[in-house]
């Protein structure tokens, strides 16, 4: 990274959102989200606002019109069509030419560690980059469209192999490892696989910061670069969006739920769901239950 780049960098990326979904502070409760470019762009004047996601990976695929992108502070002017991979955290945006055609797939990391977790295609798919949009890549988002729109028998098994297949095929085109220089993105990573590791642990920021060679003040100042989080408040993220994927996908009782996760008063967990979360565990239920 130039020294530019490094001064925008340190002096903006706190001032970048963080969303869950498209500037929606909640997390959707399907294996993966799909979209079109109208109708994710056309009500904003076909631009998306510089922001980035703490938890998911995007797949812009465009295949008619004009596009501009923005990552961390870069301006790129895409060739058509092409297909876009933007990982997660990096801040990216977008302006489209009107009626500009395309598709964009959500995926939250947690749901796709084949393809995210720690391997040579994680870190491959740990760098943003466009790649051009072959028929092939063309064919398998057009099926993934068509299949996230269905309710057919086996539609969660299907959505992940062709997800699967997307990553995997964008992978092989992308050139070599993650080389961003961005200041503290492997302090962060090395938080983030803590956090998962002891998850259900209630680790303090004291103990993930002794347990990195940091102090909590220096690990909430990495969070905060690369997320718009303290420390503390990604610890949070991480749990609650781990209560909501139980409730989501599992029988589990609520309060079961709150003991998988170090709670062990069932009001003491609800209240701290419903503040995190803006609804108590069991109306988070219902809701999906009617989705």
């Amino acid at each position: 990274m130039d020294e530019g780049a490094k001064r925008w960098y340190k002096s903006n990326m706190e001032q970048i959102p963080t969303f869950d979904l498209y500037g929606e502070h909640q997390a959707f409760p399907d294996i993966l989200h799909c979209e079109t470019i109208l109708d994710r762009a056309a009500g904003h004047d076909w631009q998306i606002g510089v922001h980035r996601h703490a938890d998911l990976h995007q797949f812009f695929l465009l295949v008619a019109g004009r596009a501009q992108m923005t990552v961390d502070g870069a301006v790129q002017a895409l060739a058509l069509p092409a297909l876009v991979s933007i990982p997660r955290r990096a801040a990216h945006g977008f302006r489209f030419a009107r009626g500009t055609e395309g598709f964009v797939i959500t995926l939250p990391v947690a749901e796709f560690a084949e393809l995210f977790g720690a391997s040579a295609l994680g870190d491959r798919l740990a760098q943003t980059g466009a790649v051009p949009a072959s028929d092939d890549l063309v064919q398998i988002v057009q099926g993934l469209a068509d299949e996230h729109r269905s309710r057919r028998f086996g539609r969660i098994a299907a959505l992940r192999g062709l997800a699967t297949q997307l990553g995997v095929n964008v992978a092989r085109q992308l050139e070599g490892e993650d080389t961003r220089d961005h200041p503290y993105a492997r302090r962060m990573a090395a938080f983030d696989a803590l956090v998962h590791a002891h998850l259900r642990d209630r680790w303090a920021v004291a103990d993930y910061a002794r347990a990195l060679g940091m102090t909590p003040t220096h690990l909430s100042r990495v969070a905060r670069a690369e997320t718009g989080l303290n420390a503390s408040q990604y610890i949070d993220r991480q749990v609650f969006q781990e209560a909501r994927r139980l409730l989501a996908y599992t029988r589990a009782g609520v309060g079961e739920v709150g003991q998988m996760l170090g709670f062990d008063d069932p009001a003491y967990f609800s209240r701290a769901f419903r503040r995190q979360c803006k609804e108590t565990p069991q109306a988070y239920r219902d809701r999906l239950r009617v989705l």
